[in-house]
């Protein structure tokens, strides 16, 4: 910020206080009600948050979902809000050694999966380096990176030559360096997503990712009912998991066909380096 722009700032606030922004989100919806009939869709980290709202939006455009997460109460409130095309399966994406029979028992339900949406994700806040723990990098790492890579693995070793979909929700601290373990999951992420796509499109197989700004969920302890003012960054606003997820369906439908190994950023821009 220019001295100049810092200065008329401070006087605006002497004579007027400092301003009360109130800011509501409104997501719009491209409305059509059958994009993925059909299909089916395994959301990791369903049971709230990004996750949720991504499994919704599948429904609502004719998709079969089922959701994965470790709080059978959670799960079951979500599935009920769903409806009857969503059912879920109890499971700690860090059993990394059960991921095979976790996708045969995803298929039984409604046959086979047409797109892994890996969501689960888990951020323990430290500040730096100095805050972190083996045990809590290793939480991190299992959970956000670890179980997303050998999920990816399994379904990918299901489903060579087949027209087949993966969607990781990195974060745009991905885009970043970093020496906490939340982000340096989220780099690698975004190399995955890359990798993978790079390997397999040829097969069928397209990889991308999405990479949300600071967005209204459990993990930020925020809602999306609250005040979604945020002046610390670009948008001037929080986002809500439901634009999330509109970017979601887009990437999981046909529509998208040519697009693979991307991460697309929904932070308004907010991780691209600056000098204003």
């Amino acid at each position: 910020m220019s001295l100049s722009t810092y200065l008329k700032r401070l006087t605006n606030y002497v004579f007027h206080g400092i301003p009360n922004n109130i800011v509501k989100v409104e997501v719009k919806s491209v409305v059509n009600g059958s994009t993925l009939t059909g299909r089916t869709i395994l959301i990791t980290g369903g049971n709230k948050g990004i996750g949720l709202a991504i499994g919704e939006r599948c429904v609502q455009e004719g998709a079969n979902v089922i959701l994965i997460g470790r709080n059978e109460d959670d799960l079951k409130a979500a599935s009920l809000k769903l409806g009857e095309h969503c059912s879920y399966i109890k499971y700690d994406l860090s059993n990394i050694e059960g991921l095979e029979k976790l996708l045969e028992n995803a298929q039984q339900v409604y046959g086979e999966i047409d797109s892994l949406v890996c969501s689960a994700g888990i951020s323990l806040h430290e500040k730096n380096i100095c805050d972190v723990s083996i045990e809590n990098f290793e939480k991190q790492f299992k959970t956000n990176l670890e179980g997303a890579y050998f999920l990816a693995q399994v379904f990918i070793k299901k489903n060579s030559d087949r027209d087949k979909n993966i969607l990781f929700i990195s974060s745009e601290r991905g885009f970043q360096c970093d020496d906490v373990p939340y982000g340096l999951t989220k780099v690698a992420l975004n190399s995955l997503t890359k990798g993978l796509s790079r390997r397999f499109y040829k097969d069928g197989i397209r990889v991308n990712a999405i990479a949300p700004g600071v967005t209204a969920t459990a993990m930020t302890g925020k809602s999306s009912n609250d005040n979604m003012a945020n002046s610390g960054q670009v948008s001037k606003r929080w986002f809500v998991p439901e634009e999330i997820a509109e970017v979601a369906l887009f990437l999981l439908s046909d529509a998208s066909k040519c697009i693979s190994g991307e991460i697309i950023a929904c932070d308004a821009g907010q991780y691209i380096s600056s000098y204003f």
